[in-house]
């Protein structure tokens, strides 16, 4: 569903402006793990309320109510709730880092922020006489933090990150109302033109340190000939092999420039690219020698 892209959007850069604003010695609390659950609370509260002024108060209520929105947009969505989760919950991690560096607590408190925040939207969605709670999203948003967290047991790191990127097709041309009528809407409306990825670090998969620490192995997925949310023949699934980079193991010896990498580590960068795709019963595969996003 791609309302819930906006809102997603809208809770990722909340959390990120007001926690690039905040200090550890800003919280007027002794104990570090009480700054953290102070803090946390306040991102929470914070984000519910601009979401709801900016978005639930325009549409009327209603009794709480689920629906089933599994087979829409080949579950591009699906993955947005899944990404969106992962990096909600890196943002609940790199909080509790900042107060008190313990893994553990990092790891339990900050690492299902996704699942907490995203299940408490849907909660909301649930009373909204226009849509209703999705247990596909339920599901997709706790896959995306037990995906973080899970790495962090394995590993106590993240080797594989989900990431995003988004390139404008010809698609919102022919059903504006839906798919976006600027280039704004359309990157959160038009799920022709998302792309989602697991993105491999291989350093750190090898543990060989036979390759940069920044270099990535993606494979991503995508969907493209959707002018309406029900699935429908015509549509075709993408699937791609790339390379890309982890943003958050480049360090410039910079604490600002830092921030930054780290802040846009969810977006895929632009590399070489195979894709696979199935149309009319025909096996395609087409290689990009840049590639971020691509209009069919």
């Amino acid at each position: 569903m791609y309302i819930c892209s906006m809102k997603h959007c809208i809770i990722l850069i909340t959390l990120n402006f007001m926690l690039s604003s905040l200090n550890a010695q800003d919280v007027e609390i002794n104990n570090k793990l009480e700054k953290a659950h102070a803090t946390g609370a306040f991102l929470y509260v914070a984000s519910i309320l601009v979401l709801n002024e900016f978005w639930y108060s325009d549409y009327p209520k209603a009794s709480f109510h689920l629906q089933n929105d599994n087979s829409n947009w080949l579950q591009i969505d699906k993955m947005g709730h899944f990404t969106s989760a992962y990096h909600s919950g890196l943002v609940g991690m790199d909080l509790y880092n900042r107060f008190d560096n313990d893994k553990k607590k990092s790891m339990i408190y900050g690492g299902f922020y996704g699942a907490f925040f995203l299940t408490s939207i849907e909660l909301l969605d649930g009373f909204s006489k226009e849509w209703g709670a999705s247990w596909g999203d339920l599901v997709a948003n706790t896959s995306g933090s037990l995906f973080l967290v899970g790495q962090e047991l394995l590993w106590k790191e993240q080797r594989i990150q989900a990431k995003f990127s988004f390139y404008p097709t010809k698609y919102p041309d022919k059903n504006p109302a839906l798919l976006g009528e600027n280039l704004l809407q359309q990157s959160v409306k038009d799920y022709n033109g998302q792309t989602y990825w697991l993105s491999f670090n291989l350093n750190k998969l090898t543990q060989e340190k036979r390759f940069p620490k920044w270099l990535n192995i993606a494979f991503g997925y995508g969907g493209t000939n959707m002018q309406y949310s029900n699935y429908d023949k015509s549509n075709i699934r993408q699937y791609y092999l790339s390379f890309d980079v982890d943003l958050r193991s480049i360090d410039t010896n910079s604490k600002l420039l830092n921030k930054i990498l780290k802040a846009f580590s969810f977006i895929k960068i632009p590399a070489p690219t195979f894709s696979f795709y199935r149309e009319n019963n025909i096996n395609n595969i087409k290689f990009y020698p840049v590639f971020y996003g691509q209009d069919f």
